[in-house]
């Protein structure tokens, strides 16, 4: 199989819609770093205990997929190594993600919690933080209103 042909059959894969949940010997972990030859140390979600170890990339990843720091992955357990203790099984998406939280097997410690109501203008959208806030005050208009109404008098 030509390399051209490797990396379409694998992006086709990752891009499959395929949302099964986590079997029970899987597990989701965020990547923390890179470490080199197709190694990256996760930490886990379990509660509490803020496990890191490392987990190696499969073959068919390698050099056709690209991940980076904070993305999630699901791993299975390898028993052969002391170090390495686990391997990439599936890359995560923001639709994996998702689907996770909707079914509720996404760890509660990789919850993201959206603190941005104090950043919420009236119309429900995000403030740009590289301008100046200034709010308006509708007594401005009550103003506008009044000198109208005296002119027409």
């Amino acid at each position: 199989m030509s390399r051209v042909t490797k990396i379409k059959h694998v992006l086709k894969e990752q891009e499959a819609d395929e949302f099964d949940v986590p079997k029970d010997n899987q597990s989701v972990v965020r990547i923390v770093a890179s470490r080199g030859n197709n190694l990256h140390e996760v930490e886990s979600a379990a509660e509490g205990d803020e496990e890191r170890f490392l987990v190696s990339m499969p073959v068919k990843f390698r050099k056709n997929v690209w991940i980076k720091r904070g993305d999630f992955v699901l791993v299975e357990p390898i028993e052969e190594g002391n170090k390495v203790k686990a391997e990439i099984c599936r890359i995560l998406t923001a639709e994996h993600i998702k689907l996770f939280e909707k079914e509720g097997v996404w760890p509660k410690r990789f919850t993201r919690k959206r603190e941005l109501e104090d950043d919420l203008d009236a119309d429900g959208l995000v403030r740009n933080t590289n301008r100046k806030f200034v709010e308006e005050d509708g007594d401005s208009s009550d103003d506008d209103d009044d000198d109208s109404s005296e002119e027409e008098d």
